[in-house]
This record gives C-alpha cells, structure tokens and sequence, in this order.
C-alpha cells in the first residue's frame, strides 16, 4: 500500500524528531562533577561535601570534584555556582550562609532562593549554648538574669559578623531580652581560646567543636539550640525551655543552578537519599555533631525559605552590617 504524500511527510518529520531525541539525550553526567564549597578546606561543610562527593563518584561513574571557593561570607563561591551551565555538572554545598546574606548585603549578583535549586538536605545541627565556667550560671536562666543585671557588660563571641553563630546570638538577644556586646572573630578557631581564657564569656557553637570542652570542664554547656535535646548532650536541656519558641540550627545541603534540568535534580536527589541510609555514611556525617536530613527537594526549599525569613527579621531587627 502506497502512503499519500502527506502521510509520508508526517512519518519524515516523526523519524527525523526521534533521531534527535535520541542523539540529544545524552546519559547524565557527561564529564567530572565539580561541588563548589565557599569555604576553605577542613571545615564541616567541606567535610561533608567530600563525603557525598565520594559517594556520587562511585553511583556515577564520573569523578565528583570538590573545589573550595571560599571568601566574602560564601558569595564568592555560591555566585561561581549561580553563573555555572545548568546542566548538572557544577553543584553547590552550602550552609545557612546565603540565607542570611540575602538581607546582610544591600547589592548580591544573584537571588539564592531563585537562582539555586535545592537537591537535598544532607546535615542539621544544633548549637551549643557555652559560657565561660567561671560565671555563677548553672542554667540558661541563671545567665539571662546574670546578663540583665550587667547591660552590655557581657560579651558575645561569633565567628565572625553576619555568621550563623553571630545571627544565633543576636536572636537570643532579641528574644531573651539581654544586652550582649558581640565580639566578632575570624572563624571558630580563634574564638575558642578567647572563650576559655574568659575574654569573652558566652558563645553559640557547634558542638562538635565545642564537647571535648564541655567534658573536660574548660566551658560550660547551658542549652542546646535545636526544640529537642541533642543525643550527644543528653543532659543539656533545649534553650526554649529558658526563652520559649527558640530554635536555631546550622545545616549543609546540595544545590544546583537554576534551570538544571528536574530529571537531573530527581537523580542526585535518589543517590544522596541512598547515601544518608547507608550506615558508614550516616556514622561520618553524625561524627560532624548533627543528625541526617534527606527528603524531597521541596523539604530542602522549605528549609532554606524558612531560614531566609527568619534571619531577615533578625538583621534587620539588630541592624547588623557586613564588614568591608
């Protein structure tokens, strides 16, 4: 049977359309994966990120490269990420950082919640709530009436302006009503000895870094940021008990430039869900002083929104400015 020439037009056009479909749909990923940190290397962000990028190398079957591009509070690394081709092959580890740059910064290059697409959640922690031991305060309230009494006579260690720890301390602030003067430093490692020596006499820390501290006796844990006790701290009550409402987490998780295919999202999402449900995994991850997260990519949007609004609220409450 002969096919009129309209028929076999259409069959032409519906080949021709299948060819290329089939030449266009390359397998995912094509090439090496880069995870941009915006940190140096050997914090915990970095760390995690060379956990899950160990994992995707093997799932993959394509080396999954971490490279670190640390500086001006996580935006130099996260505008390397926003500008990158969305095709999956450049993903950003990131932390609440952007969250609170979004307000912290008058002019960003970029818009986080619009331009980087969550994958997944991967790590939340809580922070620590630590004093010098040589102040009287056994408990969250001991301190809140102790700071009362002493307006901006007591000191407020972060690691630095606009930090997570910095913006944690100022919530309590805000919501325990207390005068702290807060005393920025250049990360967590140069605050420490300041802490111990009593220079500064109070500090939101993670407490991977803060609980050999803790049980040696050098700082004092008073509360724990997150609504529930942390299993590590068991005896360390959560700070809502003292200032009702209060919670503060630090977390690390994946993301994509914006218009990176959803098939591709779906699939890095499916391969760091199986990751956080391995058990080596999940023992290196927790070890870094937190609990796994996993979920949709919406949970992870959700998560980032939230925090976004929440640390609005509180820049500008406490008029905080980035430092130049």
């Amino acid at each position: 049977m002969k096919l009129r020439r309209r028929e076999l037009l259409h069959f032409s056009t519906g080949v021709a359309a299948m060819a290329a479909t089939s030449v266009g749909a390359q397998p995912y990923p094509t090439r090496p994966v880069h995870v941009i940190v915006p940190y140096a290397p050997g914090g915990l962000t970095d760390v995690a990120a060379r956990l899950i990028a160990q994992w995707l190398s093997e799932r993959l079957s394509q080396p999954v490269v971490v490279e670190n591009r640390p500086g001006a509070g996580t935006n130099i690394g996260t505008e390397a990420v926003v500008r990158a081709p969305p095709d999956g092959h450049t993903l950003l580890m990131t932390d609440p950082s952007p969250t609170i740059a979004a307000t912290l910064y008058d002019k960003l290059n970029f818009n986080f919640a619009q331009d980087i697409v969550p994958i997944i959640g991967v790590l939340r922690s809580p922070f620590v709530m630590v004093i010098h031991p040589a102040l009287a305060a056994k408990t969250a309230v001991d301190f809140i009436t102790f700071a009362r009494a002493k307006p901006g006579n007591v000191n407020l260690g972060s690691a630095g302006t606009g930090s997570t720890q910095h913006v944690a301390g100022e919530l309590f602030k805000m919501m325990a009503g207390v005068d702290l003067v807060h005393v920025p430093y250049r990360g967590s490692g140069p605050l420490l000895p300041d802490l111990m020596a009593g220079q500064v006499q109070i500090a939101f820390i993670p407490p991977v870094i803060t609980i050999e501290h803790i049980r040696s006796g050098r700082l004092r844990a008073l509360a724990v940021t997150t609504l529930d006790r942390f299993e590590a701290l068991p005896d360390i009550p959560p700070l809502r008990e003292a200032v009702p409402g209060f919670e503060v987490t630090t977390w690390f998780g994946l993301g994509a430039p914006r218009n990176t295919p959803q098939a591709i999202i779906e699939r890095l999402n499916r391969e760091i869900t199986l990751a956080l449900a391995d058990p080596k995994i999940t023992a290196r991850l927790t070890a870094l002083g937190g609990t796994v997260l996993g979920g949709s990519p919406a949970d992870f949007g959700k998560l980032i929104a939230d925090d976004t609004e929440k640390w609005r609220k509180v820049v500008k409450y406490a008029g905080i400015k980035p430092i130049d």
